[in-house]
């Protein structure tokens, strides 16, 4: 790892706090827009979101959960059951993010609350978060439950390029303040986030200004032979210097490893042969329009062309696996 990477590339528990594995947000000097929770539950514990003031996705990784939150005003939730106040949201969740996509929470910047883990073993989820001013009541988004089926899912690319996109965060999908949340696996051999782009610079029409976060988790191919563990897959990441300003990572990734990418150039996200990864990016930003357009690096985005005539990976889509919703099927050890 470079000189240049530093504070910009953290491992699994390095960003630890207050009970959470990770913890992404403005204290982090350079960054401002996006923020990141990771929260690791045995059943029946819970951790609490924190203080209105930011927008929050809650995205399940492993297991099932209940949301209890409460809100002010006409930002108040749409799902959920209501007592005295409070709402109750279930997500059902899924087995590992490697089967499709789950059902998600977007919780109003009004909103607080606490997430409790329903499944035997442990379970994990993922809060992607951004801040809302709470003086500025048009920027107040309703709360509301996205099911998993109503997720839309993007297959990308072609041949060693192909991925799949869970898009439950974009613009198209969910109306929120200012985040952009997707989630992406990329089958072992294949390369994603690829052409290198670039998000740095507020061009109307033509690129948005975004900094953005890549949370990792890598995994056994689905052909991998018994007794494989997990905690050997790995990846690689690639981020370099635009206009914008220098940075460069280059970094074997595992399962829980976080990079910010406040600027330049970023890609390719490489599965490692016999590993599949997944990876979930948050996106925000000053612009005043909530949009994702990017810049390919001018010297590698005619690869584009050549995926015209190439047939998409076969192995793709990722689907759920029986009982990946099922709070009663253990979750301890899935793939």
């Amino acid at each position: 790892m470079t000189q240049q990477s530093e504070g910009w590339f953290h491992r699994r528990g390095e960003l630890a706090e207050d009970g959470w594995e990770t913890v992404v947000d403005e204290r982090i000097p350079g960054w401002e827009h996006t923020g990141l929770r990771v929260g690791r539950l045995a059943q029946g514990s819970s951790l609490a979101l924190g203080e209105p003031g930011v927008e929050r996705l809650i995205v399940p990784l492993s297991g099932s959960f209940s949301v209890a939150h409460r809100e002010a005003g006409p930002s108040r939730a749409e799902a959920g059951s209501r007592a005295g106040g409070e709402s109750v949201t279930r997500l059902s969740g899924r087995s590992s993010v490697f089967d499709g996509p789950t059902d998600v929470l977007y919780l109003s910047a009004a909103s607080t609350g606490t997430v409790t883990a329903l499944s035997p073993g442990e379970s994990r989820f993922l809060v992607a978060t951004s801040p809302v001013p709470l003086d500025r009541p048009e920027l107040l988004r309703p709360s509301r439950r996205i099911p998993a089926e109503e997720v839309p899912v993007e297959l990308r690319g072609a041949g060693a390029s192909s991925r799949q996109v869970h898009n439950f965060g974009r613009k198209e999908s969910l109306d929120a303040a200012r985040f952009i949340v997707v989630e992406v696996i990329t089958p072992a051999e294949n390369w994603s986030s690829y052409p290198p782009h670039k998000h740095d610079e507020h061009r109307p029409g033509h690129e948005s200004e975004l900094e953005e976060i890549y949370y990792f988790e890598l995994a056994p191919a689905k052909d991998a032979p018994a007794g494989v563990s997990a905690e050997h897959a790995f990846g690689m990441f690639s981020t370099y210097s635009s206009p914008a300003g220098q940075i460069e990572i280059d970094v074997q990734v595992r399962t829980g490893d976080v990079a910010l990418v406040p600027y330049g150039y970023h890609g390719p996200a490489v599965a490692a042969p016999g590993y599949d990864m997944y990876y979930l990016n948050v996106m925000a930003g000053p612009d005043p329009e909530r949009s994702w357009l990017i810049s390919d690096d001018p010297a590698h985005g005619w690869v584009r062309d050549t995926w015209d005539g190439q047939e998409l990976d076969p192995r793709l889509p990722f689907t759920p696996q029986a009982g990946a919703a099922d709070p009663e099927t253990n979750t301890e050890n899935a793939r």
